[in-house]
């Protein structure tokens, strides 16, 4: 949804100073070239002489004419085409009254300009000064309006919204309902404070939105201000901090000053961990800019008088970095948690998004929500607008099932790379290599389904293997992550069965580390070792300098028996994918040749090729 600012970011003079500098510019062109105008005018030429030496000449037939204007004379001579003398005569008086007696020599009278010679010489002389003046007074400007920004750098940069036609609420917003449950009494303490604090019941300052990358939590922040219609100062939390120490700080103290004036208000303060990172790490000490600034929230929120009815709505994905005295009571009162949707809230936000989209008959968003597990309202808005733009490029209409397919696989896998030549016997490695994924993830029992297998090349890979969960899932197993471990290595060790060890290629490396990861996770985070049980270490995800000061809460011995269980899940993994590979060998050869042949296969025609595959007693 497009909502326009309530008061635009923009200074309204911006443009006006700008044409007003302009023109400077071009008035300090213009005195350029006066200047080099009359450094490089030529001189007046002519020669003065005396007028009596001019009536001689003229009457001994020496000059050829005399031209008149006033009293000022040019004169040329005989053997002359132009003038080359000048002079002048009295007032008063006619040339002949004054000696002149050749009538031979032709005498051309001409009007004086003095008019056009006086504004000249105004003109001349008082254009300069006039530029010289506008010059100077843009430069003045200009300096006092780089002075009035110095002035407001420790303004606060918030942008207040709440005049838009076309407000958010929270019949906009699909899923999310515990979480609406939860605002909505933030609702009620914005737009009835008197029936809370008749019972003596304190409004809370702040109320905390924690949830993965995606999913809402700007929007329903603009949900309450909709549904509360109160003003809202929406801002990030990087805006705060600057180079200069006390400008974070300062611009704390105004954001909460602007939003008292205009309470009741809602603030938003958008990715807080960027300020309200827990303090004594050792960075900055205790003069660190970004410390300031979190002191002077702190203080801002515990400053606030009942009654003002200014709730601060704060969003965040990294809780755990918060600090303490930002999440206790009279701080931060509420938490509000924000999960990834479910499949019916999957389902809702694809039909708002597809709501202004023309689809085709028989586009099932409900199957669309079904394989779209772990997808946050962001990815699924992505999805929408992929399909619309895969509509309008192939030029159709409305949007068909094969658009919405295409795009959920394009945000999900990355697009295809039809433009990249492989040799034969790398597409028949490939192939190998994703039916070898295929089979494993196949016959293991706790494993998701095969969606579909291609050995097109997809994003940074050569070929995908697309498991898809039939639901969705809050908890696993070890014996389920234990055949995700397996299936991952199912293209290594295809290849390591069908060319032998020797020639396995780097196409595996992705598969490698992501299965790396997944065996630390079980053995650090989840406490799933054999030696290690029921045992988590906990490592610090903050900053580099953060983890290098902070104490390792293991010993040397025990993150050597942390890397022989997770070499032991690896081991054990590529053991059962090699008994599974070896024991369906025919339906490997079967898939790969079908692979080659189309280069995609659906999750129907895998299920037709392997049906046969079955797991070794031995696994």
């Amino acid at each position: 949804m497009d909502n326009k600012p309530f008061k635009s970011s923009q200074k309204p003079g911006g443009n006006k100073r700008a044409g007003m500098k302009n023109a400077g510019f071009i008035a300090l062109l213009v005195l350029f070239g006066l200047v080099i105008f009359a450094s490089v005018r030529q001189p007046d030429s002519l020669k003065s002489v005396p007028f009596s030496d001019v009536i001689t000449r003229a009457n001994k037939g020496e000059i050829k004419k005399i031209t008149i204007k006033g009293n000022n004379l040019t004169v040329t001579p005989k053997d002359a085409d132009k003038p080359t003398e000048k002079s002048y005569k009295e007032a008063g008086s006619s040339i002949y009254e004054q000696g002149l007696t050749n009538r031979t020599v032709e005498v051309d009278p001409q009007a004086e300009s003095n008019g056009s010679s006086f504004w000249l010489s105004l003109a001349s002389g008082v254009i300069p000064v006039i530029l010289i003046s506008a010059v100077l007074f843009f430069m003045l400007r200009s300096a006092q309006g780089q002075g009035n920004q110095a002035m407001s750098f420790g303004k606060s940069k918030a942008r207040l919204y709440g005049n838009e036609k076309d407000k958010v609420t929270f019949k906009d917003i699909a899923g999310s309902e515990e979480a609406k449950v939860d605002l909505q009494e933030v609702v009620e303490f914005l737009k009835f404070p008197k029936k809370f604090e008749s019972v003596g019941a304190k409004i809370p300052k702040g109320v905390l939105l924690v949830g993965p990358p995606g999913t809402g939590k700007t929007m329903l922040a603009r949900a309450v201000a909709g549904e509360a219609d109160t003003p809202f100062f929406s801002i990030s939390g990087s805006e705060f901090v600057e180079m200069f120490v006390g400008v974070g700080a300062s611009r704390v103290r105004d954001l909460f000053a602007k939003a008292k004036k205009n309470a009741p208000c809602i603030i938003f303060i958008d990715e807080i961990d960027a300020v309200g990172r827990k303090r004594g790490s050792g960075m900055g000490g205790g003069h660190d800019e970004r410390e300031q600034t979190l002191n002077q929230i702190l203080v801002e929120m515990d400053g606030f008088e009942q009654g003002t009815n200014v709730i601060v709505l704060a969003a965040t994905n990294r809780s755990d970095v918060l600090d303490s005295a930002l999440l206790r009571p009279g701080r931060f009162d509420r938490r509000v948690n924000i999960d990834l949707p479910d499949r019916k809230d999957r389902e809702a936000i694809l039909k708002i998004h597809f709501k202004k989209k023309p689809l085709a008959k028989g586009v099932d968003l409900d199957a669309l929500a079904a394989k779209s597990a772990g997808s946050s309202g962001a990815d699924l808005a992505n999805i929408a607008n992929e399909s619309a733009i895969i509509a309008a490029r192939n030029s159709r209409k409305e949007i068909t099932s094969g658009d919405v397919t295409s795009a959920f696989e394009k945000v999900a896998i990355g697009p295809e790379r039809k433009t990249k030549v492989m040799s034969e016997h790398d597409k028949e490695m490939t192939a190998y290599h994703e039916a070898g994924h295929a089979i494993v993830g196949h016959v293991m029992p706790h494993s998701d389904m095969v969606h579909k297998v291609t050995i097109i090349p997809r994003g940074g890979t050569g070929g995908v293997t697309w498991f898809i969960p039939p639901e969705d899932k809050s908890y696993h197993s070890i014996v389920e992550y234990k055949d995700i471990l397996a299936r991952m290595l199912g293209g290594r060790i295809a290849e390591e069965v069908v060319y032998g060890r020797d020639h396995v290629t780097t196409g595996a490396g992705s598969d490698l580390q992501k299965a790396a990861e997944l065996a630390r996770d079980m053995i650090i985070n989840q406490g799933m070792g054999n030696k290690l049980q029921d045992q988590v270490f906990h490592i610090d995800e903050g900053m580099m300098m953060e983890r290098m000061m902070h104490e390792k809460q293991y010993s040397d011995e025990t993150a050597k028996v942390i890397d022989d269980e997770v070499e032991a899940l690896i081991t054990e993994a590529a053991t059962r994918a090699r008994a599974v590979i070896k024991a369906n060998k025919k339906s490997l050869d079967a898939l790969k040749d079908l692979l080659i042949e189309k280069e995609t296969v659906e999750a129907d025609e895998v299920l037709k090729v392997l049906k046969d595959a079955t797991l070794p007693t031995t696994v």
